[in-house]
């Protein structure tokens, strides 16, 4: 009710903010940031009605803002019989869990226009059917419920998809998509264009890592080299038809050559002539047959519902009736637009006739026994069903475009404090398991379609990496353990093994210099990365693990909230708020020991002394660099001691004292002989 009462002042006041817009050529269109900007808004001014016009508009904006808070204040107070409408009935969706579908137009070509008179864009409020034992697949059926009602309403050829904490920071970044997709030579082959995500309301270092810029500015330019990017779940422009499984057109060969250059007598131009021609009769045969095959077909679809027409025949000779309806559902009109690949709806149609077509796509039982979800719109499967729909997709030959624009397309709230961008992270590690264990791998599914194979490699990449926290765990916790028990933990190196080990390093090194320097990222931003990279993958890879097999193995599911997001760019409060969660205890775990680690281990050289301090310098070194890694994470424990729970302290020493007195009991340094593996390294028998 809250979100139908918003959507209807917020119609209102788009009949003044969008003329204006257009007016002035407004950026950002978003009202609350753009007048939060501390610029000179006099600064080359030209119209003078200006300033009068965006001081009318900035106090109808404060008027719709107390309008809009009013309405949240009031959605507070719930009463006990649910709301009700004007007209005195109850409100449909007063369960929210067990409603009908409901659709209500509030601007668009029939609707209300602007205070000058013009069309305005179209805003249609969309709430699918809900009902208990259906399973709705959370965002990925909400995007597939609202592509099948766009659909059956206006029918555009591309989509858009943002976020609902994302903004439209440049309006002619879209002209950019649109210059990729209607490019002659190639723009037919193109699925989606991606832009990056940029953020506000994140602290100026950059604790946390919030930007992704090694991501979005090194990892994402890539890719787009390949295949394309990745299907991030934000920030996107579609090709309906690519969302509609279709397959990639193919690449129309171009004619053979002529060989001018030689005379006609010559054998290969001959038999090159004699081939064109034969492969023309064996062409025109085979059209003959087709030709009559497609005519049933086609008035078969004709038949689906009156007044449609426009058809693409080839398609429609390609895919009958019953096909089209199994594929993508009992919805004559719906389906009768998946054919139309410029878009528009069937001449004729009423609006009424619409609506009730729209009703029924959002249905619960819609999508039963059809293939959305599967090998339609965005694919179930995994809480990152962004990454299973890019996937399919290019599995099905398509390619991806990345668009940098200089002033950001859009922008977001990122999570501010530690807990939230753990849980964040958390979410997309199952997802990455979850796809993992799925028959979507792209490790074995996919092979002998459109899918290349470095960019299959890239999603590999994108779904393996929980598993690391395996061995950067034990990379995490052998420092502290060697100090503790006064072993190193290799043997000493050979000189060959000194001379790979550096060649190595200045390898990786070097790679990250040139990535650098060809993404524009700065020092800083790399090494945020790295330390966030250690932390997340200490905690959520690690838990996103052992969910992810517990999903797989036992049936047991897990639940996600959606990541609270910080809105206020000048106050950074929640920067070291801490709330209890489990995904805490590892980091904090590995710290402690590290720390002690370090403690002892100097103890222990000034106390009884040292043979050798290279060793020394050098198991404090292994110790150190994890402290540097874990760095943020204890900056933020630091900062506000009082908002750490105290059962993350408990829990993380005690696991700490029990790893340490373990290692220490068990000593697998020391062989059943007696040798101490220290000495003889690898050749102990």
């Amino acid at each position: 009710m809250l979100t139908f009462e918003a959507l209807s002042e917020t119609s209102e006041f788009a009949r003044k903010w969008v003329p204006f817009c257009k007016k002035f050529s407004i950026e950002p269109r978003a009202p609350e940031w753009y007048f939060a900007q501390k610029v000179d808004y006099l600064k080359n001014t030209v119209n003078p009605s200006f300033v009068r016009e965006r001081r009318a508009m900035k106090r109808d904006y404060e008027e719709f803002k107390v309008r809009i808070n009013g309405l949240v204040s009031i959605a507070q107070k719930v009463p006990e019989d649910g709301w009700t409408m004007q007209d005195g009935t109850p409100w449909p969706g007063n369960n929210v869990r067990d409603h009908p579908g409901m659709i209500q137009v509030f601007l668009g070509h029939d609707g209300v226009r602007d205070i000058e008179g013009k069309v305005l864009p179209r805003l249609i409020y969309v709430s699918r059917e809900k009902r208990p034992g259906f399973d709705h697949h959370k965002k990925a059926g909400a995007m597939n419920a609202l592509m099948r009602v766009s659909a059956v309403i206006s029918n555009a050829p591309y989509l858009l998809n943002v976020d609902c904490d994302h903004y439209i920071n440049n309006s002619k970044a879209l002209r950019e998509a649109m210059c990729f997709m209607m490019d002659p030579t190639s723009g037919k082959k193109i699925c989606y264009v991606q832009f990056p995500q940029r953020f506000d309301g994140i602290d100026r270092h950059d604790r946390y890592s919030n930007r992704n810029v090694v991501f979005f500015d090194i990892n994402m330019k890539g890719l787009d080299g390949i295949q394309g990017p990745i299907y991030v779940g934000t920030g996107c422009v579609f090709r309906r038809q690519a969302l509609y499984g279709y397959d990639a057109p193919k690449k129309t060969k171009p004619p053979g050559k002529t060989c001018n250059c030689w005379p006609k007598w010559c054998c290969c131009c001959f038999g090159s002539r004699k081939k064109h021609k034969k492969a023309k009769t064996t062409k025109d045969n085979k059209k003959k047959p087709k030709s009559k095959e497609a005519s049933p077909q086609i008035h078969a679809l004709e038949n689906i519902e009156e007044g449609i027409e426009g058809i693409d025949s080839e398609k429609a000779a390609l895919m009958p009736q019953i096909k089209l309806e199994k594929k993508f559902g009992q919805s004559p009109v719906f389906v009768a637009s998946t054919l139309l690949e410029d878009g528009g709806i069937p001449p004729g149609a009423t609006s009424a006739s619409l609506l009730k077509e729209a009703i029924h796509v959002i249905s619960c039982g819609y999508e039963d026994k059809t293939e959305w979800g599967k090998e339609v719109g965005w694919i179930y499967g995994s809480v990152t069903e962004d990454i299973l729909t890019g996937f399919k997709m290019h599995c099905h030959g398509w390619r991806s475009v990345y668009c940098m624009p200089k002033r950001p397309a859009f922008k977001g709230s990122a999570p501010i404090n530690l807990s939230d961008r753990l849980h964040q992270v958390l979410r997309w590690a199952l997802g990455s398991v979850e796809i993992f264990f799925s028959r979507h791998c792209p490790i074995w599914y996919g092979y002998g379609c459109g899918l290349k194979p470095l960019e299959r490699f890239s999603y590999i990449n994108s779904i393996v990496y929980p598993l690391t926290a395996l061995p950067l765990i034990a990379y995490c916790t052998l420092p502290a353990i060697c100090l503790l028990t006064g072993n190193f933990i290799v043997p000493e190196l050979t000189n060959y093994a000194s001379i790979v080990f550096m060649a190595l390093f200045i390898s990786i090194a070097a790679t990250t210099i040139l990535e650098i320097r060809w993404g524009g990222v700065g020092i800083d931003d790399m090494w945020r990365n790295e330390q966030f990279w250690v932390i997340g993958g200490v905690s959520s890879h690690f838990f996103a693990l052992l969910q992810g097999l517990l999903k797989v193995l036992a049936g047991v599911n897990t639940s996600f909230t959606v990541t609270s997001k910080a809105a206020d760019d000048g106050e950074f409060s929640e920067l070291y708020v801490f709330k209890w969660t489990s995904l805490l205890i590892p980091p904090l775990t590995l710290l402690i020991m590290n720390i002690i680690g370090v403690v002892v281990g100097v103890s222990d050289a000034i106390n009884n002394g040292y043979e050798s301090w290279g060793p020394l310098f050098g198991k404090l070194f292994f110790a150190l660099w994890v402290i540097v890694h874990l760095y943020p994470f204890l900056k933020g424990m630091m900062g506000k001691q009082s908002n750490v729970p105290t059962i993350i302290i408990v829990w993380s020493i005690l696991l700490a004292s029990i790893l340490s007195l373990l290692w220490v009991r068990i000593n697998p340094f020391l062989s059943r002989g007696g040798l101490s593996l220290e000495v003889c390294g690898l050749d102990c028998n």
